[in-house]
């Protein structure tokens, strides 16, 4: 992460080369980017606890309970949105922000790893139903890494779900934003490619949020422990590195024309058509598979009761909505030209991430489904894009 926000800053900025220069401890902490952060996260804290517009419930867990969880992301969007409008008009000086990522996110990496620590401390004595299934293997570091409680709470604040989509998310959207400011400052206006990244990720934090509800089915909620690895990915990877598209072109401006902006503008549409699509269908599937748009397609049924969707966009690929994510990486990342490879990280590991996380799916669905999982391999081949893989 540090490396991605020294390099987006340099002149080469070369994503395989050392940094010209390794920050020393004075560039690195700050007291005002520390209480920034805490601010930050009391404003999201204290948005979590408005009035929800619905409240919905979780799985089921080990011990037939069900979570209820506040369903207003998108509330929160807005209202941050609203106040950042207020306190610029103000003479908040949010340009001023992209000369503070590096303190903040030293801050934000020293505040994930204390965290951590609390919320393994804090697992050591919960019970053994709120555990995790993977992260009480018994080695310290593994477990700490990957979380030994499924859904730490203080009362009805569940932290997981808190730090999954609010203070990381729309964080990213606000550093977009101070970076779209400071070309402005700059060079008089922003760019046409800050523009498109800027509203892209916008919409992809929209969309997140209004569809807040569906992350509860997601492998973060149900199965995967709260511990460093979503801890800081929640709250320093997302904001930091999501925003390196805006913090390459703040720094490297890049020209665009119309004719092309508008073929990636094409692209973007094609991913979040599939991506929107799959997740949706997926979703309506699963409240309602008597709903007129999803009761035609065809299922392969389970041990479990449950249905497998086997046509439809689940019928294209196993995980149709990896693939719309990676085509709108690809478009996030197509602004910045092709003369750097540093744009192109953000594609390069979500590509990664998605190959891994789609290989920990199919082992747990091979468990949960058996047979009806091998037959639905039978019939769906290609596991994210069609005739390569």
């Amino acid at each position: 992460m540090f490396h991605l926000l020294l390099a987006a800053r340099s002149g080469p900025a070369r994503l395989l080369a050392l940094p010209a220069y390794l920050p020393g401890l004075e560039e690195l902490w700050s007291p005002w980017a520390l209480l920034l952060l805490f601010i930050w996260l009391g404003l999201q804290v204290a948005l979590y606890l408005l009035p929800a517009r619905k409240v919905a419930e979780g799985l089921e867990l080990k011990d037939k309970s069900r979570l209820r969880y506040p369903i207003n992301g998108f509330q929160a969007l807005v209202l941050t949105a609203l106040l950042m409008g207020l306190g610029v008009s103000v003479g908040l000086p949010l340009g001023a922000l992209p000369g503070m990522l590096l303190p903040l996110a030293f801050a934000t990496t020293l505040t994930s790893f204390i965290f951590s620590l609390l919320l393994y401390a804090k697992a050591l004595v919960a019970p053994a139903s709120a555990l995790a299934p993977g992260g009480n293997s018994g080695n310290s570091m593994y477990d700490f890494f990957l979380g030994r409680e499924l859904n730490p709470r203080l009362g009805s604040f569940d932290f997981k779900y808190f730090c999954e989509l609010r203070p990381g998310l729309i964080g990213w959207v606000c550093i977009n934003l101070a970076l779209l400011m400071q070309e402005a400052e700059l060079r008089g206006s922003p760019s046409l490619a800050m523009w498109l990244v800027n509203g892209f990720q916008l919409l992809y934090v929209g969309d997140a949020l209004w569809y807040e509800e569906s992350v509860l089915t997601t492998m973060d909620i149900i199965h995967d422990g709260f511990g460093f690895m979503l801890v800081f990915g929640d709250l320093a990877w997302v904001p930091f590195t999501y925003s390196l598209q805006a913090q390459f072109l703040l720094y490297h401006p890049q020209p665009l024309g119309l004719p092309m902006a508008l073929l990636i503008c094409l692209l973007k549409a094609i991913g979040y058509y599939i991506f929107r699509g799959a997740n949706s269908q997926k979703n309506t599937f699963r409240k309602n598979p008597s709903d007129p748009s999803v009761a035609g397609l065809e299922t392969i049924p389970t041990a479990t009761g449950r249905q497998l969707l086997v046509s439809g966009w689940w019928g294209m690929v196993r995980h149709p909505n990896y693939l719309g994510d990676l085509i709108m990486a690809l478009a996030w990342s197509l602004p910045c030209g092709l003369s750097h490879l540093l744009p192109y990280f953000y594609v390069l590991y979500f590509t990664a991430l998605l190959v891994h996380r789609e290989a920990r799916d199919e082992q747990q669905c091979l468990q949960k489904y058996g047979r009806a999982w091998q037959e639905y391999c039978k019939r769906v081949p290609y596991r994210i894009i069609p005739y390569v893989y």
